[in-house]
């Protein structure tokens, strides 16, 4: 690796200083899981790298909001949210994600800010975040904005933030009257990165569909989840639903198996993640 500068600020404030919109080489720190092992490999270098670390508390909560979703401070770490008591009453299908998340020393070391912001398509996460129509709070130096996470990520490793903003927080809304599944699929073993993650949220009146892995970004699948509008959830409709996301997915092949093996996938799992989600 080359040389480069490590500064802590103590403040958000000052670590929003620090950072610079037009140096890619100057970059935040957090959990450093993905980012160190994209500098140990030379695939980025850095001039100057911003830690997180100690930024304080609010970036280090989970908290109940009062309507009954989450506010998760972006620098709480993958292992908290997996264990949480608050997560898994709000939202348990992200606690149930994270369980099969990489490794156990991943997640001890991994934040939930770190791991949406780094932006690639392979993780768990968005996919299910997705689904249960969740954001991130953003902050830079003209304030504070909201960006759903189904916006967030635009391409491999590409995000909407600018290189002077920092996510704040994950926010899930409330989950009342709804059930949510995550299915995950890897060509090798269950802590692996995925052939295709595909999580499904039903409610009364609506269902939210979302595929990460198999595409080049997590999103929604939108003519899928229009199937279900004023039907009656049965065994036909979900064989429906699945052909139908096996057509509507832009599904892409890589090492983990070709396009055509991942459009079975589809089909297949995500009956199932509808099928779990209503036995939820």
């Amino acid at each position: 690796m080359t040389a480069f500068e490590l500064v802590e600020p103590s403040s958000l404030g000052e670590a929003l200083g620090l950072l610079d919109p037009d140096d890619p080489a100057v970059r935040p720190i957090a959990g450093g899981t993905a980012l160190m092992l994209m500098m140990k490999t030379g695939l980025y270098q850095p001039r100057r790298l911003v830690s997180l670390r100690a930024l304080g508390r609010a970036l280090t909560m989970i908290a109940a909001t009062p309507e009954g979703g989450l506010d998760i401070g972006a620098m709480v770490r993958l292992a908290q949210i997996e264990r949480s008591a608050v997560v898994r009453q709000a939202a348990p299908v992200v606690a149930d994600t994270l369980l099969t998340h990489s490794n156990v020393r991943v997640r001890n070391v991994a934040t939930v800010g770190g791991n949406l912001a780094h932006g690639d398509p392979h993780m768990d996460l968005p996919p299910v975040l997705i689904a249960l129509g969740a954001s991130v709070r953003v902050v830079g130096p003209s304030g504070e904005r909201d960006i759903p996470v189904e916006e967030l990520i635009t391409g491999y490793m590409t995000t909407v933030l600018g290189n002077d903003e920092l996510i704040a927080a994950l926010r899930v809304p409330s989950q009342t009257g709804r059930r949510a599944a995550y299915a995950k699929i890897t060509a090798r073993t269950a802590d692996d990165w995925p052939a295709l993650g595909i999580a499904a949220s039903i409610g009364a009146a609506d269902v939210r569909i979302a595929i990460g892995a198999a595409t080049e970004i997590p999103m929604r699948l939108t003519q899928t989840e229009a199937l279900f509008a004023g039907r009656r959830i049965d065994e036909a409709l979900l064989r429906e639903a699945g052909k139908c996301a096996a057509a509507e997915a832009p599904v892409v092949g890589d090492l983990h198996g070709s396009a055509a093996y991942k459009r079975v996938l589809v089909e297949v799992h995500l009956r199932r993640a509808l099928q779990k989600a209503l036995d939820s």
